[in-house]
């Protein structure tokens, strides 16, 4: 198998550490040489954080280059946007559809673009779900992220058994049910 490159962009307290964890373990079950990097901006801030997850045969590096994922997870719009240039031209970008303002456009020096969805969509494979609504559906807003990435799933070669086994294994044991449910909403999502 070739290489596999997913990377995974948000904003800081966005969960995608732990969905890079997530990824890394869902790899190594796989049987999978796995290699990660983490790259975090005013994370604390909420300033941008990128993570690059890259699984096959022999993995040499963790750096995902332009141009090169096969999969895009963005928690949020602008990220999805910010970093669209790093996909394939035949990758699928996971978006979670909501909206979070950088500093500038919260002190007024820049405007949040409109329309970044629909953009996305004349050069990339965009797959939108508003986990965020979503997860308040579940009663639980923390949880969106595992809505995306079961959406995502659908984009990678792990059975449903395996992603639960990982999440099992990842998240605090008292969110295990809470994570997989929110995991089972992207999951139907994408399949509709």
């Amino acid at each position: 198998m070739a290489v596999k490159n997913i990377m995974i962009v948000g904003v800081g307290g966005q969960g995608t550490l732990l969905t890079s964890r997530i990824l890394g373990g869902l790899a190594i079950l796989g049987g999978y040489d796995v290699k990660l990097s983490e790259v975090h901006g005013m994370a604390q801030r909420g300033g941008s954080v990128v993570t690059f997850v890259r699984y096959g045969e022999t993995v040499a590096e963790p750096i995902v280059e332009e141009g090169h994922a096969d999969v895009m997870i963005a928690f949020e719009r602008l990220e999805a946007l910010r970093y669209a240039h790093f996909l394939k031209k035949d990758g699928a970008l996971v978006v979670n559809d909501w909206r979070i303002d950088p500093m500038p456009v919260v002190i007024g020096a820049a405007k949040y673009p409109e329309h970044i969805i629909e953009n996305l969509k004349e050069e990339h494979k965009v797959y939108a779900v508003n986990a965020t609504e979503e997860s308040k559906k579940l009663g639980n807003p923390k949880v969106f992220n595992l809505i995306v990435l079961g959406v995502a799933a659908q984009h990678m070669d792990f059975t449903k058994e395996q992603w639960y086994q990982v999440i099992e294994d990842t998240v605090p044991p008292h969110t295990v049910d809470m994570n997989k449910q929110a995991f089972d909403v992207g999951y139907e999502l994408s399949s509709m």
